[in-house]
């Protein structure tokens, strides 16, 4: 156990992991604008579509369209503004400049993305041969798998294709690693100094600038290397041999599952398993989800999501009232606690558990190193997800695609994150009540383990 702790002690407490969840974290409020404004059309747009209620979706296309723009601003860009708040996390972990480090990655992601696009849509009756006719006019007309697109190449353009969900792993690699660069040369002391009387809010701007300059020319020079040797931006090697991968390997039915045991292991020995596990889980599974969002944004359309397990997912099925399920304990001890002691907690903890926060519980029977209550604990989130993982990939429920407040509760949260679905809210109360089946034993032994103790 000791040696167990020390090890998640470490992990927990490393500068560049803590880095990369804090920048995730520091991204909640444009996640949630962009979903809510997803959220919202699915009300106002989607839905009335299906049902054939044309008019009122016309008559709400101004609503609508502020939505696209809140999309816009947003998910988007969501690689382009983690950029900016990892190099700002790791800046400030390194003790140098952080507002400074944040600008430098900002500057470095965006010198990776192509200033180039080829466009297809509507050129679909132009045949490949006559692309020499489209060239003769002075067209940049390119082919690409037997179709005619007009290609975009000029100074300034930026691709916003790799800004959204599919640039987030350009961003964490190439941010990172020019925040750590920028960092060692600030510590270093190749910067410039100015006098005690220059305000220092402009000290501190000189200073970054050696840098700055440095790291900017060298993600600069690298992304040239890649498009004129390799033929392909950096970006597209990441999304290709590591993200997608990853992304892959997450979906997987077992690594579902031991994602969920895992938070609920570091949560036994008194540790924040989402802490701790934090960069892996938004790193893998927060991609997953915007790239869910960004699809039903373009297509709205549920059976074009490309990931069954997000993000969301975990919270919408397998944490509801926190986790463990705690809200399934809570309601164990109501109806079968005999214990003074577990009854009070759980009267104390009720109302937080609604909301999903669950110390009160945890740490109040207590939970954490308590073998007592450790099978449940561990077993409870994976047995949760398993079943919901079940019926998404049976096509029962749809896929988690919008972003929801961790603190709503359970069963309003999954109908919420899959757009309105009320089979999906009745899963997740359908979790609790599986998780009710398996804590019931437990407390009904806690009743006999307190009688012999007396």
């Amino acid at each position: 156990m000791n040696r167990f702790m020390e090890i998640s002690a470490k992990i927990g407490s490393q500068k560049h992991l803590v880095a990369v969840r804090d920048a995730f974290i520091a991204l909640m409020p444009l996640t949630m604008a962009g979903s809510v404004a997803v959220l919202i059309n699915v009300f106002f747009r989607d839905i009335p579509t299906e049902l054939g209620n044309t008019g009122f979706v016309e008559s709400m296309q101004w609503l609508i369209g502020i939505n696209g723009n809140v999309w816009f601003a947003t998910l988007a860009i969501m690689a382009m503004v983690f950029a900016f708040t990892l190099g700002y996390n790791v800046s400030r972990a390194y003790n140098v400049n952080p507002l400074a480090g944040g600008l430098v990655s900002f500057a470095s992601l965006i010198a990776t993305v192509p200033q180039s696009a080829t466009f297809f849509a509507g050129f679909e009756g132009v045949a490949p041969d006559q692309l020499s006719k489209l060239t003769g006019l002075g067209v940049n007309a390119v082919v690409n798998e037997a179709a005619v697109g007009i290609e975009a190449n000029s100074w300034g353009f930026i691709n916003v294709n790799y800004l959204g969900s599919n640039g987030i792993f350009t961003a964490l690699i190439i941010g990172m690693l020019a925040s750590i660069v920028y960092a060692k040369l600030m510590q270093r002391g190749l910067v410039i100094k100015l006098p005690d009387s220059v305000p220092p809010a402009v000290s501190r701007a000189f200073e970054a600038i050696i840098p700055g300059i440095i790291v900017i020319y060298l993600v600069a020079t690298l992304s040239y290397l890649s498009v004129t040797f390799l033929g392909s931006p950096i970006n597209d090697f990441i999304l290709k041999y590591i993200q997608m991968p990853l992304l892959g390997l997450s979906q997987g039915f077992f690594s579902v599952l031991l994602m969920s045991f895992l938070v609920q292991l570091f949560w036994f020995f008194g540790l924040h398993g989402h802490n701790v596990l934090g960069p892996i889980m938004d790193g893998i599974y927060m991609p997953a989800l915007l790239e869910n969002t960004n699809n039903y944004q373009m297509y709205h359309d549920i059976s074009k999501l490309p990931y069954l397990w997000t993000r969301g997912s975990f919270d919408a099925y397998a944490q509801m009232g926190g986790s463990g399920v705690t809200i399934a304990l809570i309601i164990a001890i109501f109806f079968l606690s005999k214990r003074e002691d577990h009854r009070a907690v759980a009267k104390l903890a009720a109302p937080m558990g609604i909301f999903n926060i669950n110390e009160p519980i945890t740490f109040g029977m207590p939970i954490v190193l308590n073998p007592t209550f450790v099978i449940p604990w561990l077993i409870v989130p994976p047995i949760c997800a398993g079943v919901a993982y079940a019926f998404t990939a049976a096509g029962i429920i749809p896929p988690v695609f919008v972003s929801v407040p961790w603190i709503t509760p359970p069963g309003l949260y999954a109908y919420l994150a899959t757009g309105g679905n009320i089979l999906a809210g009745l899963v997740s109360l359908l979790n609790v009540g599986i998780a009710f089946a398996i804590w019931a034993p437990f407390v009904i032994m806690a009743n006999k383990q307190k009688v012999v103790e007396e």
